[in-house]
Formats: structure tokens, sequence, C-alpha cells
């Protein structure tokens, strides 16, 4: 049974305790494509507002442009949701792991196997919309109430040092780097 947006959304307010940009050794330099991509302001509030902006890019795709690819080899949009969900659980994940101050190194994951053996192409694209906010929201409960100690906490992931805060800012900016391609590749 699906919870009404506004239900979920009220409940997920905090205060804010101003947290900062990562810096440049809190992550592979990778990453900092994604995190430049994320407006100033509280990741937090930003998170929770881009649940609202992605589902009303996607509110009214059809099933049939759902399956489109902009080209033979690329992936198709609900692909590309697909894809979004999962790295949205790995690096949801990952910040849950170092806020709680596990060192336990965690490994990287292949995102074409992801997409390739996930079950995308089957699925229906409202679905995947819901499945998309639910996992946001998650997140956005995990982050919210973090003291500032734990942002700053360091791990280990894909053999590189990471920290919460840039785990917040990189789940932010990879939906920002895929809603853009949304738009100029995708037409949506």
């Amino acid at each position: 049974m699906r919870v009404p947006e506004t239900d979920i959304i009220a409940d997920m307010t905090a205060p804010s305790i101003g947290i900062q940009r990562p810096q440049a050794d809190e992550h592979n330099p990778y990453y900092s494509r994604y995190i430049d991509l994320v407006p100033q302001g509280d990741i937090v509030d930003t998170l929770r507002q881009q649940i609202k902006d992605t589902q009303a890019i996607l509110k009214g795709v059809s099933e049939e442009k759902g399956n489109h690819r902009y080209a033979a080899d690329k992936w198709t949009v609900k692909e590309v949701l697909g894809h979004m969900i999962d790295s949205e659980r790995v690096f949801g994940y990952r910040a849950m792991r170092v806020a709680r101050n596990d060192q336990t190194p965690l490994p990287g994951f292949e995102q074409d196997d992801y997409v390739r053996f996930g079950p995308f192409a089957k699925s229906r694209l409202a679905n995947l919309i819901d499945e998309f906010s639910a996992v946001r929201e998650s997140n956005v409960f995990l982050f919210k109430d973090l003291d500032e100690e734990a942002w700053k906490r360091r791990g280990t992931a894909n053999n590189s040092p990471i920290s919460v805060r840039a785990l917040a800012y990189i789940i932010g900016g990879h939906e920002l780097h895929h809603r853009n391609i949304l738009k100029e590749k995708y037409g949506l």
C-alpha cells in the first residue's frame, strides 16, 4: 500500500546542523563530478526536494517512452531509473555503515551488471518511480537525525576513503547527473 507523499515528507523534517560540503580528501576524485552538481544549501533538504523534482519529470512518461533508448547501446529510461535506484541503495548502505563507525572496507559494484541483471525492462515505470521515491525517503530518514560527528566519519568504499557527508552529496549529485541525461538525451 502506497503511503501518501505528504504523510512521509512531513515526518522527514529535522533541525539543520549546517552540514558543510565535503572536502576533496573525503572521496575519490571521480565523485567530484556529482558533488559539484549539488546546489548550495542544506543537503538533507536538497535530497528531500529531489524526490518531488524527479517524480515531476517522470510522472507523465508513458510505458512506451519508458522503454526508449536514445542509442542502441544505451540504457532505456526505465534502466536509467533502475540504475539510479540501485546506486542510491548502495550509496545509502555505505553511508549507514560509515555513520555507524563500521571500519570494514566496502566493495565497489559494477553498474552495468546491476542493470543487465535487474528487472527493469519488465517493471512498470510507475512502480520504478515509487521505488525510487521510497529508497530516497529511506535515505533522508537516515541522514536527517545524524549528529555532526556521524556526518564527518570516514570509511573505505571501493578502495577509496569516503565520508558520510560525501556520500550524501554523491547521492544528490548522482541523481542530478542522471536527471540531466534524461532531459537532454531522452527529451523528458
